[in-house]
Protein backbone atom coordinates (compact mmCIF):
# COMPACT_ATOMS: atom_id res chain seq x y z
CA UNK A 1 0.00 0.00 0.00
CA UNK A 2 2.89 2.31 0.72
CA UNK A 3 4.19 1.68 -2.75
CA UNK A 4 0.94 3.00 -4.28
CA UNK A 5 1.06 6.10 -2.14
CA UNK A 6 4.73 6.76 -2.97
CA UNK A 7 4.22 6.30 -6.71
CA UNK A 8 1.16 8.54 -6.93
CA UNK A 9 0.88 10.50 -10.15
CA UNK A 10 -1.62 13.22 -10.51
CA UNK A 11 -2.14 12.84 -14.30
CA UNK A 12 -2.88 9.17 -14.03
CA UNK A 13 -5.21 9.85 -11.14
CA UNK A 14 -7.02 12.52 -13.15
CA UNK A 15 -7.59 10.23 -16.12
CA UNK A 16 -8.68 7.37 -13.91
CA UNK A 17 -11.19 9.65 -12.12
CA UNK A 18 -12.39 10.98 -15.46
CA UNK A 19 -12.82 7.50 -16.90
CA UNK A 20 -14.55 6.37 -13.68
CA UNK A 21 -16.98 9.33 -13.78
CA UNK A 22 -17.57 8.71 -17.49
CA UNK A 23 -18.22 5.05 -16.82
CA UNK A 24 -20.64 5.98 -14.01
CA UNK A 25 -22.46 8.40 -16.34
CA UNK A 26 -22.65 5.82 -19.11
CA UNK A 27 -23.88 3.17 -16.68
CA UNK A 28 -26.38 5.64 -15.25
CA UNK A 29 -27.69 6.57 -18.66
CA UNK A 30 -27.74 3.16 -20.35
CA UNK A 31 -27.53 0.41 -17.71
CA UNK A 32 -28.49 1.79 -14.32
CA UNK A 33 -32.03 2.84 -15.26
CA UNK A 34 -32.94 -0.52 -16.93
CA UNK A 35 -31.37 -2.41 -14.01
CA UNK A 36 -33.30 -0.31 -11.45
CA UNK A 37 -36.48 -0.65 -13.52
CA UNK A 38 -36.03 -4.44 -13.64
CA UNK A 39 -35.36 -4.53 -9.89
CA UNK A 40 -38.39 -2.31 -9.19
CA UNK A 41 -40.54 -4.38 -11.55
CA UNK A 42 -39.42 -7.57 -9.85
CA UNK A 43 -40.06 -6.01 -6.43
CA UNK A 44 -43.53 -4.95 -7.59
CA UNK A 45 -44.17 -8.45 -9.00
CA UNK A 46 -43.11 -10.04 -5.71
CA UNK A 47 -45.29 -7.57 -3.77
CA UNK A 48 -48.28 -8.37 -6.04
CA UNK A 49 -47.63 -12.09 -5.70
CA UNK A 50 -47.53 -11.74 -1.89
CA UNK A 51 -50.76 -9.72 -1.93
CA UNK A 52 -52.39 -12.29 -4.22
CA UNK A 53 -51.22 -15.08 -1.94
CA UNK A 54 -52.59 -13.22 1.09
CA UNK A 55 -55.89 -12.59 -0.71
CA UNK A 56 -56.04 -16.23 -1.76
CA UNK A 57 -55.35 -17.28 1.85
CA UNK A 58 -58.13 -14.98 3.12
CA UNK A 59 -60.48 -16.24 0.43
CA UNK A 60 -59.65 -19.84 1.38
CA UNK A 61 -60.37 -19.02 5.02
CA UNK A 62 -63.67 -17.43 3.99
CA UNK A 63 -64.53 -20.43 1.83
CA UNK A 64 -63.64 -22.79 4.66
CA UNK A 65 -65.77 -20.74 7.05
CA UNK A 66 -68.63 -20.75 4.51
CA UNK A 67 -68.22 -24.48 3.98
CA UNK A 68 -68.25 -25.06 7.73
CA UNK A 69 -71.32 -22.83 8.11
CA UNK A 70 -73.11 -24.62 5.25
CA UNK A 71 -72.13 -27.99 6.72
CA UNK A 72 -73.44 -26.94 10.15
CA UNK A 73 -76.67 -25.69 8.58
CA UNK A 74 -77.05 -28.95 6.66
CA UNK A 75 -76.45 -30.94 9.85
CA UNK A 76 -78.97 -28.83 11.74
CA UNK A 77 -81.50 -29.24 8.92
CA UNK A 78 -80.86 -33.01 8.84
CA UNK A 79 -81.32 -33.21 12.61
CA UNK A 80 -84.53 -31.19 12.38
CA UNK A 81 -85.83 -33.45 9.61
CA UNK A 82 -84.94 -36.57 11.58
CA UNK A 83 -86.63 -35.15 14.68
CA UNK A 84 -89.73 -34.27 12.65
CA UNK A 85 -89.76 -37.73 11.08
CA UNK A 86 -89.48 -39.35 14.53
CA UNK A 87 -92.32 -37.18 15.84
CA UNK A 88 -94.46 -38.03 12.81
CA UNK A 89 -93.70 -41.73 13.29
CA UNK A 90 -94.61 -41.57 16.98
CA UNK A 91 -97.79 -39.61 16.17
CA UNK A 92 -98.75 -42.10 13.47
CA UNK A 93 -98.13 -45.00 15.85
CA UNK A 94 -100.15 -43.28 18.58
CA UNK A 95 -102.96 -42.51 16.11
CA UNK A 96 -102.93 -46.09 14.85
CA UNK A 97 -103.00 -47.41 18.42
CA UNK A 98 -105.88 -45.06 19.28
CA UNK A 99 -107.77 -46.02 16.15
CA UNK A 100 -107.14 -49.72 16.79
CA UNK A 101 -108.29 -49.25 20.38
CA UNK A 102 -111.45 -47.45 19.23
CA UNK A 103 -112.17 -50.09 16.58
CA UNK A 104 -111.54 -52.84 19.13
CA UNK A 105 -113.94 -51.22 21.58
CA UNK A 106 -116.48 -50.72 18.77
CA UNK A 107 -116.15 -54.37 17.78
CA UNK A 108 -116.54 -55.42 21.40
CA UNK A 109 -119.67 -53.25 21.69
CA UNK A 110 -121.02 -54.70 18.45
CA UNK A 111 -120.26 -58.21 19.70
CA UNK A 112 -121.99 -57.45 23.01
CA UNK A 113 -125.00 -56.05 21.15
CA UNK A 114 -125.08 -59.10 18.86
CA UNK A 115 -124.79 -61.41 21.86
CA UNK A 116 -127.56 -59.47 23.61
CA UNK A 117 -129.85 -59.62 20.59
CA UNK A 118 -129.09 -63.34 20.14
CA UNK A 119 -129.75 -63.85 23.84
CA UNK A 120 -133.05 -61.97 23.60
CA UNK A 121 -134.02 -63.92 20.49
CA UNK A 122 -133.10 -67.17 22.22
CA UNK A 123 -135.08 -66.13 25.30
CA UNK A 124 -138.08 -65.24 23.13
CA UNK A 125 -137.77 -68.55 21.29
CA UNK A 126 -137.45 -70.38 24.61
CA UNK A 127 -140.51 -68.56 26.00
CA UNK A 128 -142.43 -69.41 22.85
CA UNK A 129 -141.43 -73.06 23.12
CA UNK A 130 -142.21 -73.12 26.87
CA UNK A 131 -145.61 -71.52 26.29
CA UNK A 132 -146.35 -73.89 23.40
CA UNK A 133 -145.28 -76.83 25.52
CA UNK A 134 -147.32 -75.56 28.47
CA UNK A 135 -150.38 -75.17 26.28
CA UNK A 136 -149.90 -78.66 24.91
CA UNK A 137 -149.58 -80.10 28.39
CA UNK A 138 -152.58 -78.11 29.63
CA UNK A 139 -154.60 -79.21 26.61
CA UNK A 140 -153.76 -82.83 27.21
CA UNK A 141 -154.56 -82.50 30.91
CA UNK A 142 -157.86 -80.79 30.20
CA UNK A 143 -158.81 -83.38 27.59
CA UNK A 144 -157.98 -86.02 30.12
CA UNK A 145 -159.96 -84.29 32.85
CA UNK A 146 -162.91 -83.39 30.67
CA UNK A 147 -163.25 -86.79 29.07
CA UNK A 148 -164.30 -88.20 32.39
CA UNK A 149 -167.88 -87.02 33.31
CA UNK A 150 -167.55 -87.74 36.95
CA UNK A 151 -164.39 -85.65 37.14
CA UNK A 152 -166.16 -82.87 35.25
CA UNK A 153 -168.99 -82.66 37.72
CA UNK A 154 -166.55 -82.61 40.64
CA UNK A 155 -164.58 -79.82 38.99
CA UNK A 156 -167.71 -77.75 38.36
CA UNK A 157 -168.93 -78.24 41.93
CA UNK A 158 -165.54 -77.37 43.30
CA UNK A 159 -165.41 -74.20 41.23
CA UNK A 160 -168.87 -73.23 42.26
CA UNK A 161 -167.94 -73.75 45.86
CA UNK A 162 -164.90 -71.58 45.47
CA UNK A 163 -166.90 -68.77 43.98
CA UNK A 164 -168.55 -66.63 46.59
CA UNK A 165 -171.72 -64.85 45.74
CA UNK A 166 -172.23 -61.37 46.91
Amino acid sequence: MEKLINQFEFGLFFWQVLIFVGLILLLKKFAWKPILDAVNEREEGIKNALESAENARKEMQNLQADNQRILNEARAERDAMLKEAREMKEKMIADAKGEAQAQGEKMIEQAKAAINSEKNAAMAELKLQVSTLSLSIAEKLLKDELSNTEAQTKLVEKMLGDVKLN
